[in-house]
């Protein structure tokens, strides 16, 4: 089972970025697709990227395709979501997670880390 500690989050204006980082532990890392979430307040959560096991395959929602970057490093066993161009809209705490297949809108699986809140300010 992998474990997940999320950090990276704060408070950046429009326009800014931020580079969220994704911690796991866990001999089997490298045998799992991982996954971007993200909830804002009073929303449900909602998937944000999806990466492939190697890191050959990414996708995004469609809100924040050609924004941001997901990628991966075995090795470190580390996830990251690197965010540009932020808007007031991507205002949310963000989860990562191991997910079920790597395809956009991938479901979750395991237990959720205790996330890290970006807020954009407009």
């Amino acid at each position: 089972q992998v474990q997940l500690v999320e950090s990276g989050g704060g408070l950046v204006q429009a326009g800014g970025s931020l580079r969220l980082s994704c911690a796991a532990s866990g001999r089997t890392f490298s045998t799992y697709a991982m996954g971007w979430f993200r909830q804002a307040p009073g929303k449900e959560r909602e998937f944000v990227a999806v990466i492939s096991r190697s890191g050959g395959y990414t996708g995004y929602v469609d809100s924040v395709k050609g924004r941001f970057t997901i990628s991966r490093d075995n090795a470190k066993k580390m996830v990251y979501l690197q965010m540009n161009s932020l808007k007031p809209e991507d205002t949310a705490i963000y989860y990562c997670s191991a997910v079920s297949s790597p395809i956009i809108g991938a479901q979750p699986m395991g237990a959720w880390g205790q996330g890290t809140q970006v807020t954009v300010s407009s």
